[in-house]
């Protein structure tokens, strides 16, 4: 089992004057077998959250803990992060020119695990898994994500974490430029993941449609940098229904007393 804690995490952009505060006290924890849904409004922080947690430079943690099994991640270089469990499917996944997709994704596995995997396994599971992503053999022998569509760059972020087994993974907005058939497909990726029971998911949307394939046991409202609600998976439906606007209000007014009172 692995646990995934972050307690009281500001997180700010930019440096001197021009530095703005982004996470203003995140509270989460995120359990093996466990599937948390963050859900929130456009600019509220979400992506700065994720990016955070697998130590992206542009972003920095100026209060809390970030903690792994107890292990502090905030002390790890990102290739540590990722040796320890940790895994980013990003919002938008970089070009590698160059790179073929099966050098990286064999790379990748070596660095993580300390060993090179045996290649006769090695391609029987990457085949296997290519096949129940939906994706043509010839995938693998080209470059990372160049030229790639919407919908293939998302099942390579699948792919990885399928192949690479991580303790944690994050998903940040993974159903963006979906269409119907790569969301159902990317998303049996995840479920078939979260079946073997060994991982834990922290899954960033703006809508509901992607939680009609990937059922989360927890929601939380994301608005200003913060949690502000929580709840099981009926909250989604509570957004779909009726947005994010009472909270953007309550948020808002809040900010504006303790604004005041200061």
């Amino acid at each position: 089992m692995s646990v995934l804690e972050i307690r009281d995490l500001h997180v700010s952009v930019g440096e001197g004057d021009d530095a703005k505060e982004i996470l203003r006290g995140v509270d989460l924890t995120v359990r093996s077998g466990e599937t948390h849904a963050i859900m929130g409004p456009n600019g509220s922080g979400k992506s700065t959250l994720a990016y955070s947690i697998a130590g992206h430079p542009k972003y920095t943690v100026t209060g809390g803990t970030v903690t792994l099994d107890g292990e502090d991640v905030l002390a790890m270089t990102v290739d540590e992060r990722a040796r320890a469990g940790l895994f980013l499917a990003m919002q938008y996944p970089v070009e590698v020119p160059g790179v073929s997709v099966s050098n990286f994704l064999r790379t990748a596995a070596t660095a993580i695990k300390g060993e090179a995997p045996k290649l006769r396994t090695w391609v029987k599971d990457v085949k296997a898994e290519m096949e129940l992503l939906e994706m043509d053999s010839a995938f693998a022998e080209r470059n990372v994500n160049e030229g790639f569509s919407g919908g293939e760059k998302k099942r390579h972020e699948i792919l990885q974490m399928r192949l690479l087994k991580p303790a944690i993974a994050i998903l940040d907005e993974t159903d963006s430029g979906l269409d119907v058939d790569a969301l159902r497909i990317v998303s049996e990726g995840v479920n078939r993941t979260r079946e073997e029971g060994e991982i834990g998911v922290l899954l960033i949307t703006h809508y509901t449609r992607i939680l009609r394939y990937i059922k989360p046991d927890f929601v939380h409202v994301f608005v200003a940098g913060k949690v502000v609600a929580e709840g099981g998976a009926e909250l989604a439906d509570q957004l779909e229904n009726e947005g994010y606007a009472a909270y953007v209000k309550d948020s808002n007014e809040l900010a504006a007393a303790e604004g005041a009172r200061a």
